[in-house]
């Protein structure tokens, strides 16, 4: 009974940044022996109807910068189709998925806001390589790519922090579609259960969207998350 409230708490955190959640999906499913081929195929499906209400509560703030988005998912599409058709072993999935998960728990440690007035152009050759790379391992792996794009969007400030959300939760959306795609052609697994975990990610991600649109902020919620991205990490390296 605990899976289901640490994955409403979990899509609620990462669409109030514009995130799918799939780290946190896999998180979750590392931690209760779900197999790796379930995994990619039930993080990515999440991912879509999370990642798509985040978009269009941000969008609808005005923070979405068209510019910045389309280098970004053209390089990104075909590369997270191609990704999501390689099968690895299972072990060394483990293994990458957990030094992938540390990412999302530097974001939430150390966290960093962008004025607008700071902001830099951004360079589309720069935008190009970063959306193929990143769109091969979100395939690859089964996330959406937003823990890996964000921190790069604010560390190079190209955007702000909810400009940067908008970006992200449409990046993601295009990845995790694109990764399904791949995946067919090997076939997809999915939970006995997946109709509840869509509800509940569903709703927690409606309500986190909601949240961060508005700049709400849930600290005490956000380390419940890092419990949860922490025993995953140690549970995949054992």
């Amino acid at each position: 009974m605990l899976f289901y409230p640490l994955l409403f708490v979990v899509a609620l955190l990462y669409a109030m940044v514009g995130h799918g959640g799939a780290s946190g999906y896999l998180a979750l499913m590392a931690i209760w022996g779900v197999s790796p081929s379930t995994m990619k195929a039930t993080a990515l499906l999440l991912n879509l109807f999370v990642s798509s209400v985040a978009f269009v509560q941000f969008y609808r703030g005005g923070h979405f910068r068209w510019p910045l988005f389309w280098p970004l998912a053209l390089a990104s599409i075909p590369l997270a189709w191609l990704g999501g058709t390689v099968q690895i072993d299972a072990q060394l999935y483990k293994k990458m998925l957990g030094v992938l998960l540390l990412l999302p728990l530097l974001r939430l440690l150390f966290r960093q806001e962008v004025d607008a007035s700071a902001l830099k152009p951004a360079n589309n050759y720069y935008l190009f390589l970063i959306g193929g790379v990143i769109g091969y391992l979100s395939g690859l792996i089964g996330i959406g790519g937003g823990i890996l794009l964000s921190p790069l969007l604010l560390l190079l400030r190209w955007s702000t922090q909810q400009q940067t959300a908008a970006i992200s939760a449409l990046f993601i959306f295009v990845n995790s579609f694109a990764g399904l795609l791949g995946q067919m052609s090997k076939g997809l697994q999915f939970s006995g259960d997946m109709y509840l975990y869509v509800l509940v990610a569903f709703t927690g991600g409606l309500l986190g969207a909601h949240w961060g649109a508005l700049k709400m902020r849930q600290e005490q919620l956000k380390y419940v998350l890092i419990v949860v991205l922490l025993i995953a990490v140690f549970k995949l390296f054992q």
